[in-house]
């Protein structure tokens, strides 16, 4: 297999407004069985998601206000934002670089719809039928250093899961899945560079990851892990924090609740005693480590100790 990048220089300035498909289109030229793949950076300055004037230290908490947002962890001035699209990014998202100075970019609002929009676009003015990803610069647990991935995507293969299938061997894989939009948006950046002024890629040599015509597929937002899935919901610090509080609003990240085995040997590890098994419940002595644990592991405290006042009852929040 040949896979061809191409990142071409020359792509001016992108201003609001600006035609996004017809300076695509005049820098690569694309055919049936392309995928283009565009920064989110000039999506956002194309769709007028510059803010002149603003801190980015203010736009970041503004972000974390909108429905859905939240603090995944924070160190000094590093804040880990879950966006209100699902998308977990330092600072929200929110960028300061490669724009003018007292500026500060927004991620697109759609940016599944913003590839949508630009795939029908360049349709229309080519009748080539291509594949779409917007990009954006993440890094990764455990990783040092960011790659490109896809935050919007039309007309591609986002995923593709191989659970079911079989290797060589003939073991059955069980949770294998290639991120392929991320994949692609990880070789188009080795291409664009991040200083270089190439916001646009053209990757050749993957159609069959192309949709039909008509089809532009679930977008990147199926990459994203619907809250409470993810394993590590918050940063360590934060979810230690969290489950003391125990505001019911911050459980949902800790996941779905833990079963009685898992609930009683945590018990057992953190209190030093037998939690007894008791209708839909486990008993457990009073003691004030219980109750964050509980919360920790999606548990709470019943109302009433029913087995005595040196006893306690903890219940799953969902049977």
């Amino acid at each position: 297999m040949t896979l061809t990048v191409l990142a071409p220089d020359g792509v001016p300035e992108i201003r609001p407004g600006d035609d996004l498909a017809a300076l695509v289109v005049a820098a690569l030229s694309p055919v049936d069985g392309d995928v283009l793949l565009v920064t989110s950076k000039v999506v956002s300055k194309a769709e007028s998601r510059s803010l002149p004037g603003t801190d980015r230290l203010a736009a970041v908490e503004a972000e974390l206000a909108e429905p859905g947002a939240r603090v995944v962890a924070r160190r000094g001035p590093t804040t880990i934002v879950r966006t209100r699209l699902g998308l977990t990014l330092a600072a929200a998202g929110v960028d300061a670089s490669n724009v003018a100075r007292g500026n500060v970019l927004l991620l697109p609002l759609d940016p599944d719809g913003s590839a949508r929009a630009l795939r029908r676009a360049v349709a229309e003015r080519t009748g080539a039928n291509v594949g779409v990803v917007v990009t954006d610069t993440a890094g990764r647990a455990w990783r040092t250093g960011q790659t490109d991935i896809a935050i919007g995507a039309a007309g591609i293969m986002v995923v593709d899961d191989h659970a079911g299938r079989t290797d060589g061997y003939g073991n059955e894989l069980m949770v294998t899945a290639p991120a392929l939009a991320d994949e692609l948006a990880g070789a188009a950046e080795l291409a664009q560079g991040k200083l270089a002024g190439r916001p646009f890629a053209l990757v050749r040599g993957r159609a069959d990851l192309v949709l039909p015509p008509g089809e532009d597929g679930p977008g990147a937002a199926v990459l994203v892990r619907v809250e409470g899935e993810d394993l590590f919901g918050y940063g360590a610090r934060e979810a230690v924090v969290r489950a003391l509080a125990g505001e019911p609003a911050d459980q949902v990240p800790f996941g779905a609740p833990a079963g009685a085995e898992e609930m009683a040997d945590a018990v057992a590890r953190v209190m030093g005693v037998v939690a007894e098994p008791v209708g839909d419940g486990l008993a457990v002595p009073v003691d004030p480590l219980l109750a964050p644990l509980a919360f920790a592991h999606g548990w709470y405290l019943a109302d009433a100790p029913e087995e005595g006042p040196e006893k306690a009852r903890i219940r799953p929040v969902t049977p």
